[in-house]
């Protein structure tokens, strides 16, 4: 009896020690396997903060013209998509910025944390590795603490960049400090609550809808809430991205709301560890629901599979793209409002000096290459069927590969017209209803279709490296998407060379309402789509299912 309680407690201390076994080991191993997405999420943020900073100067040369942009950012609809709009009375470039531009800064280093957790843990589990890793010499906790660790490290480096890159700008270094301070904390705040999250459920798909969900809940409580007022009401504190757009940087300068950012951070990871301690791994705490006994007809071919299968996506997506559709069509009297007095510089973004016309042509290539992002995403979920052998347990059946991968590329075609064109319609509907001229739901639809061409050689782009090339997918895919991004907001601006705009196939069809439209340029985008499709299915045909990388 004596000697068994004796070792009792150096059992206790042995067991309470080893729950973080191997951190170290992990915290590298993280590391290695994000050798990539580390540098393209910190310097992405910094690069997002030296286009801004850049471009500015570029929009609005002078204090005048600068001061004719602020109704925009003051107006109802233009406070809930940037912010309070504190010291737009006195406005300077990094005032606008701050104003402008730094909530999107947040919420992009809150969807990094929200994937990092996300990979390092929930999809580790889910796929088989976790149980592995821990057969060797590693705690409990160690794969948790290891991605919060990484998170950390990852925030730090891009808190620290953006800080310097704001600096460069000529930015007030106090200001720099405490926006480089938000990304940090709002961005450790969504690891925190994405450890939560994959606590919940057994599937990292799930876990990061739900993190994202929580994120969007709270742009759109922050959103309400500075809607109501300049400088913000009480619903604008009810939301952790409200706490650190309060900090107002470059006008106020106030610390004191990151304090909230933080406290909710390690509020969540606490409540994280303890439900991690009352789940087994692998497992979800909230019971995954059951399936029918029987599978409906629908789900007896690859069609309705694949159907199944990317429906979440297409919903997610196609509701987040229609939603933004609507509130920028909602904005269009806003820039009638304030046409007379906008800086020259917006008209080359618009591509028009009538700026109705021009703004619904840039609304549709805004969602161009936000359904071009859904493409990607949705390819590469074909890519996730292949490497978690589900797409193998599919082709021992009496499929090929080709309807198989076909399928689903047929399904992400037909998700992507859906969104363009229902955007298109919702768009121009909520034009429409605000500024009575019922020609603009015409027009947005037909800019819409103009477009989705265009759309669909992302499609192609990425069924082509899928089947030759699959470990690439990503990379290539989402670079195709950031070159879109960036030739449709900067390169009229920045007098980019001519041969950067052509790559993005957005720049090619007409400028649409504001050009007449041309058939040639529809067709044979459309024709480089579908070679892109046939020729990846070929490759598919021709090499190693399962080829991992």
């Amino acid at each position: 009896m004596t000697a068994t309680a004796t070792r009792a407690p150096e059992r206790a201390a042995t067991g309470e020690a080893s729950a973080l076994a191997g951190l170290g080991a992990m915290v590298r191993f993280m590391l290695r396997r994000d050798r990539i997405k580390f540098p393209a999420w910190t310097l992405g943020l910094a690069l997002f903060v030296v286009y801004i900073g850049s471009a500015l100067p570029v929009i609005a040369p002078t204090e005048q013209e600068l001061t004719a942009s602020v109704p925009m950012l003051q107006q109802p609809i233009g406070r809930m998509f940037t912010g309070p709009a504190y010291g737009l009375d006195a406005i300077t470039y990094e005032r606008f910025f701050s104003a402008g531009y730094v909530a999107y800064l947040y919420i992009v280093a809150a969807l990094m944390t929200i994937f990092l957790v996300t990979r390092h843990t929930r999809t580790e589990e889910q796929t088989g590795r976790a149980e592995l890793i821990r057969a060797n010499v590693v705690g409990r906790h160690t794969p948790l603490t290891a991605a919060l660790v990484v998170a950390l490290i990852t925030s730090l480096v891009a808190g620290l960049l953006v800080t310097a890159t704001a600096v460069s700008q000529g930015f007030a270094v106090t200001g720099s400090v405490l926006v480089g301070l938000g990304v940090v904390f709002v961005a450790l705040c969504f690891a925190g609550i994405t450890a939560v999250t994959v606590q919940l459920t057994e599937y990292s798909r799930a876990a990061a809808g739900l993190a994202g969900a929580i994120l969007g809940l709270a742009f759109i409580i922050r959103a309400l809430g500075d809607m109501a007022a300049i400088g913000g009401s009480a619903l604008s504190w009810a939301s952790p991205l409200g706490w650190a757009t309060q900090t107002a940087p470059f006008v106020l300068d106030r610390w004191w709301p990151l304090a909230l950012v933080a406290a909710l951070a390690v509020a969540a990871v606490v409540v994280a560890y303890l439900l991690q301690a009352r789940r087994d791994l692998g497992a979800g705490l909230v019971a995954a629901r059951q399936g029918r006994p029987e599978a409906g007809r629908w789900l007896a071919g690859p069609w309705g599979l694949a159907a199944r299968l990317q429906r979440s996506a297409i919903l997610a997506w196609g509701g987040g793209i229609v939603a933004l559709g609507v509130v920028d069509g909602l904005f269009t009297q806003t820039m009638l409002d304030v046409g007379d007095t906008m800086p020259e510089a917006l008209g080359q973004v618009f591509g028009s000096d009538a700026l109705a016309t021009g703004y619904l042509a840039f609304l549709a290539v805004f969602s161009g290459y936000m359904t071009a992002a859904y493409v990607v995403y949705s390819v590469q979920a074909l890519r996730a069927e292949e490497r978690s052998g589900r797409g193998e347990a599919v082709l021992a059946t009496p499929t090929s590969r080709v309807a198989w991968a076909g399928s689903h590329l047929g399904v992400v075609a037909l998700g992507a017209s859906g969104i363009m064109l229902v955007t298109g319609l919702l768009t121009g509907t909520a034009a429409a209803a605000v500024t009575g001229t019922w020609s603009f739901v015409a027009d947005s639809v037909l800019a819409h279709a103009n477009l989705l061409p265009a759309v669909l050689v992302v499609l192609g782009l990425c069924a082509l490296v899928f089947g030759w090339l699959p470990r690439f997918l990503g990379i290539i895919g989402w670079t195709m998407v950031g070159v879109m991004f960036f030739v449709g907001n900067f390169a009229p601006m920045m007098d980019a060379p001519q041969w950067l705009i052509d790559l993005s196939p957005l720049s090619h069809p007409a400028n649409y309402p504001v050009e007449e439209f041309e058939i040639v340029p529809v067709l044979v985008l459309a024709g480089i789509a579908l070679t892109g499709v046939l020729v990846g299915l070929v490759g598919l045909t021709r090499r190693e299912v399962l080829q991992r990388g």
